[in-house]
């Protein structure tokens, strides 16, 4: 028993002092993350009531951006983006109004039957009066970092400002640096959202996580023809 004893805490006092430097490993890239993009993130929309100013406007245009990329954030129904995805979508419609890109780009999960976020987001940007051209839609954008590596492969973005919230921009805009791109920022906060506290715990792992993923830099789940952002979003809607 004595002998067990002895075993149990060895393995125990490894398990914890592993424990702790897998802890510290993960405030390490945590802080380096927020750290190397806090200054890419160029807009910020706090409030509904707000509108871009000029000045801002003139900022955004400046960065001279290829497309606004509008990662997806979930689904209601067959025709209701969450709170979350509405806001991205009304903040990438009013940068596309005030020219900060010539086109949107629409990136999210298809991959389900019953669950095509991607028709519900472009329909709402057509409901805005978007023309059909300039939006483009990525329907194999499954996870962040497949939005950011097929934004780059599939319709040859080398430009491009991302609409998300704040939490989730670090981990997007250094995925997107990572992969080469030259990526700016532009966060939709425009209230505060049930469950934030899960997504932050979610997204402090997920950023851990690709991390080291962009160390590695593997293709995306789906790969695809060529649909060059230069061109007609038309091809890409799949309707």
């Amino acid at each position: 028993m004595a002998r067990f004893k002895k075993v149990f805490f060895r393995a125990f006092t490894v398990l914890f002092a592993v424990g702790l430097l897998g802890l510290a490993v993960s405030l390490v890239i945590n802080g380096y993350i927020k750290d190397q993009t806090e200054d890419a993130i160029i807009y910020s929309k706090t409030d509904h009531s707000t509108s871009i100013s000029e000045d801002d406007a003139k900022a955004l245009r400046e960065f001279d951006a290829e497309c606004i990329l509008v990662l997806g954030a979930g689904i209601i129904d067959a025709k209701t983006p969450t709170p979350m995805l509405k806001d991205r979508l009304d903040l990438g419609i009013e940068l596309y109004k005030a020219g900060a890109a010539p086109k949107i780009l629409l990136s999210g999960d298809n991959g389900q039957v019953g669950h095509n976020e991607l028709h519900v987001m472009l329909s709402y940007v057509r409901e805005a009066g978007v023309p059909e051209e300039d939006i483009f839609c990525d329907h194999a954008g499954f996870s962040t970092y497949d939005s950011l590596y097929r934004a780059q492969s599939i319709f040859g973005v080398e430009r491009a400002l991302v609409v998300t919230q704040r939490y989730h921009e670090y981990r997007a805009l250094y995925i997107g640096e990572a992969l080469g791109l030259e990526v700016r920022g532009a966060s939709a906060d425009q209230e505060r959202y049930s469950g934030q506290f899960l997504r932050d715990f979610r997204e402090y792992l997920a950023r851990n996580k690709d991390f080291f993923k962009t160390a590695i830099a593997p293709a995306a789940l789906v790969g695809g023809e060529s649909i060059p952002i230069s061109g007609s979003g038309v091809v890409s809607h799949g309707e």
